[in-house]
């Protein structure tokens, strides 16, 4: 019983953010940003001919805007991770400089909020693929709906059809699977020590 106690008081002190959990979530965010803007520049060249395959099949492309929230999210799984990391990233994207100016802000605060809705529905409880695949799916059902309202209004259903399902599996192949892959990367070389993603991975590869 007094151990039970033990526990359920110390459960909801997971929920705080420490010194180390800000820092290490503000060190990837900016990084992921640097890597938002990276994509910018590569993307553009290539957005035209991807669109030409099929009208709204340029959704593909969306995936690497869609990992910043489920990486740091995965890292120090606390509440708010999520829309931190898309947040922060995103601003970085914006200050370095991109074409789409204040909509990259927007697009940073519905992407992480998709991502979070996600791992707020498994009690912040879970980060396991599941959890981190779905939650990839969720920033870029978010984003789809922020793009179709605010860049492709008025468009064709199909289009709607199309750019919905290739932004989401975008986010939930490169977002969702990718972070997680990340995360246990990461975590094998000893940098994640301080986090429970960190001892849990290792250990899974001394198994």
């Amino acid at each position: 019983m007094h151990a039970t106690l033990l526990s359920t008081s110390a459960r909801p002190r997971t929920f705080r953010w420490r010194v180390v959990d800000i820092v290490v979530a503000s060190v990837v965010a900016v990084a992921s940003g640097v890597v938002f803007w990276i994509w910018g520049v590569v993307q553009n060249p290539i957005s035209g001919p991807v669109s030409a395959v099929l009208p709204g099949f340029q959704g593909i492309l969306n995936g690497p805007w869609l990992f910043a929230g489920v990486l740091v999210a995965l890292i120090v799984r606390k509440p708010g991770a999520a829309l931190f990391g898309e947040v922060v990233a995103a601003t970085v994207s914006a200050l370095i400089g991109t074409q789409w100016g204040f909509a990259t802000l927007l697009s940073g605060v519905v992407q992480g909020l998709g991502a979070e809705l996600v791992f707020a529905l498994f009690l912040y409880a879970n980060w396991r693929l599941v959890p981190a695949l779905l939650a990839g799916a969720g920033a870029g059902i978010a984003e789809s709906i922020l793009d179709l309202l605010y860049w492709y209004p008025g468009s064709k259903p199909e289009f709607i059809v199309v750019y919905t399902i290739t932004t989401t599996i975008s986010g939930l192949v490169v977002a969702g699977l990718g972070s997680w892959l990340l995360v246990r990367a990461i975590a094998r070389t000893g940098a994640l020590s301080r986090f429970a993603s960190g001892r849990e991975a290792q250990k899974a590869a001394r198994v």
